[in-house]
């Protein structure tokens, strides 16, 4: 009987959170007339180390492994740049009604922190496919 209910427990404690209403939105990928979307994805499979990011000059973000975040801006030349010990930057120029997918990842360990970074713009089907399998921030 213990066994079943420690099982029980263990699975349940496997068991991923439904989505949230502005992550299902986001994973539909619709454009806005108005403005550019940039979506930063992390790779899945990299450090398990957070790394932060500069949204221009004002916003930050912290990713994680599997996470991804959806910036809305006004068209035109945008910079996202790693802070900290990350010294990666991508440069967009952003055009309204478009998408852009940006991939971040970063090597490292728990003892050493974040050894290298980088992040590179990636094409649309490859975006999708990230985005797909990863949670918002």
């Amino acid at each position: 009987m213990w066994r079943i209910l420690l099982t029980a427990l263990l699975l349940a404690g496997c068991a991923q959170l439904p989505p949230s209403p502005q992550d299902i939105q986001a994973k539909r990928f619709a454009p806005v007339p108005d403005k550019a979307v940039i979506y930063i994805v992390r790779t899945p499979l990299d450090s398990l180390q957070a790394s932060g990011l500069w949204l221009g000059d004002r916003a930050q973000i912290t990713t994680l492994p599997g996470t991804y975040y959806r910036w809305e801006v006004t068209p035109g030349v945008h910079r996202i740049a790693g802070y900290a010990s990350a010294n990666e930057s991508v440069t967009l120029t952003t055009a309204a009604g478009r998408v852009y997918f940006l991939e971040h990842t970063v090597i490292g360990s728990g003892q050493s922190g974040p050894q290298s970074t980088s992040l590179r713009q990636i094409d649309e089907r490859d975006g999708h496919a990230l985005v797909t399998r990863a949670q918002l921030l």
